[in-house]
């Protein structure tokens, strides 16, 4: 058994924005069930839902403020999360790290440099847990400070630095080395700066034993000018450390057990899953008709995730006997397009701006076809719902996509492991070819519901992942 202090900035059900929280929510449950002794630790922030009993623990100085450590569990499990509270950083009502306006934070350095001296202090135990951590695992730049700083300490537990998703760095003015009082033996370009600002993630890449991120297609990605973001050449050369492990997914999301959606049902059952297509056409005010072809999409509205070659293919689409719902928010812009042909084909296509979580799981079970035809995916979730649910997913031919979807050919058809569809180039042209291919299979209904078959079939539970951490944690 291993002491693991599990560092994040997001959590669900607590708080969420994307990926990270649900990671942060499964795999600290999944490393628990094999006997591991995991700590979450996280801001207290304003907007924290919190339902099981909080606690004060500690209360310790970092620089001139105080902190107040709090404890509360994970719902639906024995983990413990700790919550470092200091109000004037933290107590914030909305979002983590950006503004209604969608402006990150001004003092977004100072808040998570606070942040990351709070778990060090933690890890070391210093701040009377009588808890010592045997591995930190550090996920993303906010936490990203937390290999370089105890580099510095005298026996200090090793680190996993886990990275979700390279685009967001962390990159702050090289003068606030002075204000977040930064060790001078960190600033150096091998350190922590970066064309002379401070980069966060670097910290984590730079100085973490080891580094994983979230698929291996992903670990090859990010070593590339490409995906490297400016940081292809470090992760070249600490290739050694880096590892790709694919992400799990919970079983929250499982369509024979789904209470979000409108009827269950399983590989056997599949004819139950029409019944889920009718509820999300009533509820979204679509017509009711179980033979269109039904597409959906859950997804921040940006560009990585594709939506302008989306958008590009949708006065073709809406030609087709297609409907389309849509879940998300973004980019003002593409919510102004979407919303624009949502009014222009109300009878096609459904916008839903935000996020919805009773509605994201309906729409999971509701549509034949998920689309997800990213730029790059680190991981990706959806893709992996979808095939529990056998909503058969397009993705496009990268990171974690290419690792958990099976492109239909005759020779997948044939040795039945298809489950989706995928293409390889970023346009509108080959999105469009791959829709109308589903379209075409669509019309076949005994190989659609074999392809089904094979992905509900397939395994994506947390077990393996949290095994393979687990192997990455006993080689420090």
């Amino acid at each position: 058994m291993k002491k693991i202090l599990f560092v994040t900035s997001e959590v669900y059900p607590l708080i969420k924005t994307g990926g990270l929280a649900d990671v942060s929510n499964s795999l600290p449950k999944a490393l628990a069930q094999t006997g591991q002794d995991v700590k979450l630790v996280l801001p207290n922030y304003h907007a924290l839902k919190i339902c099981a009993p909080v606690l004060e623990r500690s209360t310790f100085k970092i620089g001139t403020h105080t902190v107040r450590l709090l404890e509360t569990m994970l719902p639906e499990s024995d983990v413990c999360i700790w919550l470092v509270d200091c109000p004037e950083y933290f107590d914030i009502s909305g979002n983590p790290y950006v503004d209604y306006a969608g402006n990150a934070y001004s003092n977004n350095a100072e808040r998570f440099t606070l942040f990351c001296r709070a778990a060090i202090e933690i890890a070391m135990n210093r701040v009377g847990l009588d808890w010592k951590a045997d591995v930190v695992h550090c996920h993303d730049w906010q936490t990203g400070l937390i290999p370089a700083l105890l580099s510095l300490e005298y026996q200090c537990p090793p680190t996993v630095f886990t990275i979700h998703n390279l685009a967001y760095q962390g990159i702050f003015n090289g003068l606030m080395a002075a204000t977040l009082q930064l060790p001078g033996q960190l600033l150096t370009p091998d350190g922590l700066e970066f064309h002379g600002m401070i980069s966060f993630i670097k910290g984590g890449i730079a100085y973490a034993d080891k580094i994983t991120t979230v698929s291996p297609t992903y670990a090859q990605d990010i070593q590339t000018a490409e995906l490297g973001y400016g940081l292809e050449g470090l992760l070249v050369y600490r290739n050694q450390d880096l590892i790709g492990i694919i992400n799990g997914i919970d079983d929250d999301w499982n369509p024979h057990s789904d209470p979000l959606i409108a009827k269950n049902y399983t590989a056997d059952t599949l004819i139950d899953k029409k019944e889920n297509k009718k509820a999300l056409q009533a509820h979204l005010n679509l017509p009711i008709d179980e033979n269109v072809l039904l597409i959906g999409l859950i997804s921040r509205l940006v560009e990585q995730k594709g939506i302008d070659m989306i958008l590009g293919c949708l006065p073709e689409m809406v030609t087709y006997p297609i409907q389309f719902v849509v879940l998300g928010s973004g980019d003002k812009g593409f919510e102004k397009q979407l919303h624009e042909f949502a009014c222009a084909y109300p009878h096609k296509l459904s916008l839903t701006l935000g996020y919805d979580e009773s509605l994201a799981h309906l729409i999971e079970a509701g549509v034949d076809v998920f689309l997800m035809p990213s730029r790059f995916e680190p991981c990706g979730l959806n893709q992996m719902y979808s095939q529990r649910y056998g909503t058969l997913p397009i993705v496009r031919h990268t990171g974690g996509l290419a690792d958990t979807v099976v492109d239909t050919l005759p020779s997948t058809i044939e040795n039945r492991t298809a489950t989706g569809f995928v293409f390889n180039e970023a346009s509108e042209g080959a999105l469009l070819e791959t829709i109308k291919r589903a379209a075409i299979l669509y019309s076949f209904p005994d190989s659609w519901h074999q392809i089904q078959v094979n992905a509900m079939g397939r395994d994506f539970s947390w077990k393996s992942s949290a095994e393979q951490y687990i192997n990455v944690y006993s080689t420090l």
